[in-house]
Formats: C-alpha cells, sequence, structure tokens
C-alpha cells in the first residue's frame, strides 16, 4: 500500500489537470444539448451518440479538404441540426417512440460517419492546421480561455432563446404537452425544433473534441449519452448546492457546462490514481447513479424528518 501512494506524483495530476478542464468545456456543450431534450422537452435522445461522431467526422474532413476550421464548426451544427430533425421526424411524424427513434437515428449515423470519412477515423496535422481549439501544451491555456467564454456566451443566448415566444412554447411542451395542444401550440414541431437543436449543440461539440484531439473516428460518440447526463446531473446537484433558491434558469446551463468540467476533473484524478481504463465506463456509469439518486435521497430524507417532526408535534400537543 505504501508502495502504491509513493507511486503517485501530484505535479503529473495537476499537469493533466488544464486537458482535463478543456475537455470538460468541449464536454459541457454537449450537456447543453442533451439538457435541452432531457430537462426541457423532456425527452430521452439517444441519436447524440450518432451526431457527436457526424460532427467531428464534418469538421476534420472538411479540415482536410483546405477549410477554414471555425468555418467547419458551423457545418458540423448544421450536420447535428439535420440529424437531430431526422429524429423529430420519425418519433412525430411516424409515431416511433421517442428512445427508439434516436436508436434508429444513431445506427443510420454510424453508416453515415463512415462515409463521410471513407474509413473508420481520419485525422489532421495539428502542427500544419491553424487550430484554436488545440491540445497542444504550448497552446492549451488560449483552448481554455476561448472555451471558458463560449462556454458563459451560449447559456446567455439559449436563456435569451428560452425567453422568447417560441422558447416558451418549446418549454410548456416539454412541461405539459397535453396543455400546450389545449393552448394551441404545436407541440410536434417543438419537439423537432428541440431534437434538432440539441443534435446541433452535440454536433458542434463534437467538431470541437476532433479538433481538440486531432481526429475523428466513427467510434468517438459512444457513450456519449451517458458523459452528458452525467454532467447535467452533477450540474444539478452542484447548483442546488451552491445557489439554492437564487439557482434561476441561465445559473442551471452555466452548472450544466460546470458539471462536464467536474466529471473531466474526476476522469483525470481516476486515471491519476492508475485505476484500469477498461473500467473508466464502469466508473462513469457509478457517477451518474450516484448523482442521480443524490436529489431522492436528500428529498427522502427532508420528507422523513418533516413526518417526524409533524408526528412528534402532534403527540406533544396531545400529551
Amino acid at each position: 500500500m505504501l508502495t502504491y501512494f509513493a507511486s503517485l506524483n501530484p505535479a503529473a495530476l495537476l499537469r493533466a489537470c488544464p486537458g482535463g478542464i478543456a475537455q470538460g468545456l468541449i464536454w459541457g456543450v454537449m450537456a447543453l444539448g442533451v439538457y435541452c431534450t432531457f430537462r426541457i422537452l423532456d425527452l430521452a435522445d439517444l441519436s447524440v451518440d450518432g451526431s457527436f461522431a457526424t460532427g467531428g467526422a464534418v469538421s476534420i474532413m472538411l479540415i482536410l479538404h483546405g477549410w477554414n476550421p471555425e468555418l467547419t464548426l458551423l457545418v458540423a451544427l448544421v450536420s447535428g441540426l439535420i440529424a437531430g430533425w431526422v429524429t423529430g421526424i420519425l418519433h412525430t411524424k411516424l409515431g416511433i417512440p421517442a428512445i427508439l427513434a434516436g436508436i434508429l437515428t444513431q445506427i443510420s449515423l454510424y453508416s453515415v460517419n463512415l462515409n463521410i470519412m471513407g474509413k473508420a477515423n481520419q485525422a489532421i496535422n495539428v502542427n500544419q492546421t491553424a487550430l484554436r481549439i488545440t491540445s497542444n501544451a504550448m497552446l492549451l491555456w488560449r483552448t481554455i480561455g476561448i472555451m471558458a467564454v463560449f462556454c458563459v456566451l451560449l447559456p446567455l443566448v439559449l436563456y435569451w432563446y428560452f425567453g422568447t415566444e417560441i422558447g416558451c412554447a418549446f418549454r410548456a411542451t416539454g412541461n405539459n404537452a397535453a396543455m400546450s395542444r389545449a393552448l394551441g401550440i404545436n407541440t410536434d414541431r417543438m419537439k423537432i425544433l428541440g431534437l434538432a437543436y440539441s443534435n446541433a449543440l452535440v454536433a458542434l461539440s463534437g467538431g470541437m473534441l476532433a479538433q481538440y484531439q486531432g481526429f475523428a473516428d466513427v467510434n468517438m460518440g459512444r457513450g456519449a449519452i451517458v458523459i452528458g447526463l452525467a454532467a447535467v446531473i452533477i450540474g444539478e446537484v452542484l447548483g442546488e448546492l451552491v445557489g439554492g433558491k437564487h439557482l434561476n434558469f441561465y445559473l442551471r446551463l452555466l452548472f450544466t457546462v460546470i458539471g462536464g468540467i467536474v466529471y473531466y476533473l474526476v476522469y483525470v484524478f481516476v486515471l491519476w490514481l492508475k485505476f484500469p481504463a477498461n473500467d473508466m465506463k464502469l466508473l462513469t456509469a457509478i457517477v451518474v447513479a450516484a448523482f442521480l439518486a443524490v436529489p431522492y435521497l436528500r428529498q427522502k430524507r427532508r420528507n422523513s424528518f418533516h413526518h417526524a417532526g409533524a408526528l412528534a408535534k402532534k403527540e406533544g400537543g396531545e400529551g
């Protein structure tokens, strides 16, 4: 045991943290997309595993064809928009349950991504490409700065949008679809838009990650939905602990990004502890399950104490 702890180098952990923060910010953008469907629209969308890889594939292939890296991210965003639109059409117009519609889109995108790249993975020469989002150690803090600014502004844009008339209709659909239809809201249209917006953000994040790591892989989105959910849940728990009653909608969105950062810092910490890399998916599942259980257990504990207090008060009054 002493030998194990002696082998751990704190300096190595500190050196790995900036990379964890950068990746956490990138995945935070993806988590915002998951938040749109999971929390606002109240839909389970599994197509994000495919659209994440699509964003990466589109960005890398366009860079290889001489496109500006920043412009490729816009095209990646549009590709995710189309993928989400397809999922929405399958769900609303063909009557396929949302979770199955997402699976169908995800499976289809696997072949689409292979056709986009021509093979299972494609890489760019990071030394010959002017990337603003890069894992290059010399430019890593610049990447963190750019992503930090973007991750502060993006929730502001979403906060503004969800305050507009169409944004309120979107939120109302997720809150109570039957009442929304009674008020004249086209809920099918809102679901299609929501799925399209969500996958657009997911694909944008995929493009960013592909540029950061210098390559795209057909399997890079595998398990992305779990990481996105982990970021959302961690962000909600931390937001409730820090903000409490003052936690408004913008802060919820911002804490979703912070959840992504915390998740990746935990990931870095576990790797530093020399846990087997093969067990990381298991760890992710455990972390998500733990944070999902926290709100329920807190509420149950609060209700138990409230019930016990009321019972004691009643017995005292009778005495």
